[in-house]
């Protein structure tokens, strides 16, 4: 494991808990033998409706989402940077259609962006001038200036948060989620609502609407969620702080939301 990798992108977090799941690693398949069931089974006794959704990033995070959302029923088109071709696995699996990236936001009400940071600028432009009126944007991203991604000055002189930069660099708000989370979780991790394991992701954004669809899509996917403000305010879920990796209640998430210090750690300045 490389230290510090984002679990937002298919990868653990810095503070790797005891007992985690290889699988979750970049070179892993993502999905272990025998959770194709888990992947399947939808959050008990609530009711939903079924949306388009654009996934952009096919990485451990991007596939188990894949796989949840399809099993929710919503009809989803999962694109990466190397073609549909070379998605026809995971569309045989979970029948999601495999799609450029120009088109993978066609139409969509909600948009999945898991991809490294330093990719964002190669975005094709008007990515998603033909998504629905009011597409929510979810950004997973993480920025690792030594591990990957190199120094961003925008980040690193202006004090921009990561989403702020990418909201910069696609032309529209985003919904900063599942960044922190780690992909085994994705399939493993759901809980109905209520039961006292069930595990909270903190979401932050500006757009009150889209974070309102957003954590209504995460509570289906069998999470509770914590509001952590605006995306000015999304530094508080960035590696290294308390609420990164964590895997807890949303007391505990709140509490580590709280304790969270604005200074980037040496290992992620770039």
């Amino acid at each position: 494991m490389t230290k510090g990798r984002p679990p937002g992108e298919g990868r653990e977090p810095l503070r790797r808990p005891s007992g985690a799941l290889g699988r979750n690693s970049p070179d892993g398949p993502g999905v272990g033998a025998g959770h194709e069931r888990c992947a399947r089974t939808p959050t008990p006794g609530r009711a939903r409706r079924v949306m388009k959704i654009g996934i952009i990033g096919a990485g451990n995070i991007g596939g188990n989402l894949t796989r949840r959302l399809t099993a929710l029923g919503h009809d989803v088109s999962v694109a990466n940077s190397r073609g549909p071709h070379t998605l026809t696995a995971l569309a045989e699996e979970t029948g999601a259609t495999p799609v450029t990236v120009e088109e993978a936001a066609r139409g969509a009400e909600v948009v999945v962006i898991t991809i490294p940071v330093k990719a964002v600028p190669d975005l094709p432009s008007g990515l998603l001038d033909g998504a629905a009126e009011g597409v929510a944007v979810i950004d997973t991203g993480n920025y690792y200036p030594r591990q990957r991604d190199g120094r961003i000055a925008a980040i690193e002189d202006e004090g921009l948060t990561e989403s702020r930069w990418t909201e910069r660099q696609i032309g529209h708000p985003v919904i900063k989620a599942f960044n922190g989370t780690y992909a085994q979780d994705l399939l493993d991790g759901p809980r109905p609502a209520g039961d006292p394991d069930r595990m909270a992701l903190p979401v932050a954004g500006d757009d009150e609407a889209a974070k309102r669809t957003v954590r209504a899509l995460i509570d289906a996917l069998g999470f509770d969620t914590v509001d952590a403000g605006g995306i000015d305010d999304s530094w508080r879920q960035q590696p290294a702080t308390p609420v990164y990796g964590l895997r807890a209640g949303a007391d505990a998430v709140t509490k580590a939301l709280a304790e969270a210090s604005p200074e980037r750690t040496p290992e992620f300045r770039g």
